[in-house]
């Protein structure tokens, strides 16, 4: 069992990438097809017979048991990623698998997901959601920003768009465990390894769509235009300060699309996405609701027409307080500190609470914090306490 052994997987993975230079491997992408077919060599290498679903997520399993342990995350990124993101929990269970051998629970399985980050296509956990049996053959129409159908890039990762809707996850599953870097400075603040996940925050995103009217940007006076930028620019300021004014809420503009984008040329209109962020949904809740009565507000006093657009409201998902308590108990085993905090991202173990209540997660310390970036760090020693416990709690599942 290497802490080595998975930095140095993480760091093979980080080379699959689209660009030269930058970690960026979205679904459908040539890097990540290379990423699946590497996992899967390492599923196999680790004793696990390994299996693709209709969207190509990559599926060990070991044991024949009718009830199933599973250790998951995905191996998808976003642009100019980070090497841990993801990646970390699923080669940190492929090595906790090979350690196992011999003394698995009764089945076990270890799930790389094929996307969680959504970079390509507007469907949150698209991976997870495959694999819980959430998608339709329908969804094979989806179309990424270029107007490529989601259908296309499940033919590229070897799947069968027409099986869309098939679970390929287990019948009975005795509980979901996800180990992933914090993506956060708390335990870096405790001078901690490992954290045990309470809840995972409340999410809300979609987009303002802004439309105004284009023109010359000399001969349109400032007092008779109508600019969807302008509007989208006040309302980002909005998603800002309202964030600020209420405690625990995250709420972020991160992308932005403006026509015609022409420099000389008044937006006509301009779509803004947002994302909302609290552990408790009625905060969540009132929180998004005001930000569209402010679009509406700042297009009304603009002469601007908005279109507001909910995509995801995820409620808050808490952890099992079983799977917590054999978390603590293998933190003991471990020598580590038992320590719990709250998750401000999204994961896949949101889809998978839709299978069974015994889910958890596991934090490992990052550097500073930083994830969604190059700079996203790990240490050796953290990583071997991460693995520690997870074979410890594995031991527990077969052992209460």
């Amino acid at each position: 069992m290497s802490a080595y052994r998975v930095l140095e997987r993480c760091d093979e993975l980080a080379r699959l990438s689209e660009e030269d230079g930058p970690i960026t491997r979205w679904y459908g992408s040539e890097s990540l097809v290379r990423a699946a077919d590497l996992v899967a060599r390492w599923m196999e290498e680790a004793g696990l017979a390994v299996r693709r679903d209709a969207l190509g997520n990559v599926i060990g399993r070991a044991g024949a048991g009718e009830r199933t342990v599973v250790l998951g995350s995905h191996i998808d990124t976003v642009r100019d990623a980070g090497r841990y993101d993801g990646p970390l929990g699923v080669i940190l269970a492929i090595e906790a698998a090979a350690a196992m051998r011999g003394e698995l629970p009764d089945a076990l399985e270890v799930v790389a997901f094929a996307d969680e980050e959504g970079g390509r296509f507007p469907l949150t956990y698209l991976g997870s959601r495959a694999w819980a049996g959430l998608l339709s053959p329908g969804d094979g129409e989806v179309t990424d920003s270029e107007g490529t159908p989601l259908a296309e890039a499940v033919r590229a990762m070897a799947g069968d768009p027409g099986a869309l809707g098939a679970r390929s996850a287990p019948g009975d599953i005795a509980g979901y465990l996800e180990v992933h870097i914090e993506q956060g400075p708390v335990l870096q603040d405790e001078d901690l390894a490992v954290g045990i996940v309470t809840a995972i925050a409340a999410q809300s995103r979609g987009e303002a769509v802004f439309d105004g009217m284009s023109g010359h940007a000399g001969n349109t006076p400032m007092r008779l235009r109508r600019d969807a930028l302008a509007g989208a620019a006040e309302f980002v300021l909005e998603v800002e300060r309202l964030a600020l004014e209420v405690d625990g809420l995250t709420a972020t503009v991160g992308r932005i699309h403006n026509d015609p984008n022409v420099g000389n040329v008044i937006a006509g209109r301009t779509r803004v996405s947002y994302d909302v962020r609290h552990q408790d949904d009625a905060t969540r809740d009132r929180a998004r609701d005001g930000l569209e009565t402010a679009a509406r507000a700042i297009a009304e006093r603009r002469g601007l027409d908005v279109e507001w657009r909910r995509r995801d409201d995820l409620p808050a998902v808490p952890m099992s307080p079983s799977v917590r308590e054999r978390l603590a108990r293998a933190c003991q085993g471990a020598g580590a500190p038992v320590f719990e905090l709250g998750s401000g991202g999204g994961h896949d173990a949101v889809t998978a609470s839709h299978l069974t209540p015994e889910v958890g997660m596991l934090f490992v310390r990052c550097k500073d914090g930083i994830s969604h970036n190059p700079a996203e760090s790990v240490r050796a020693d953290d990583v071997a306490v991460a693995l520690d416990v997870v074979v410890r709690f594995l031991g527990l599942v077969r052992n209460p």
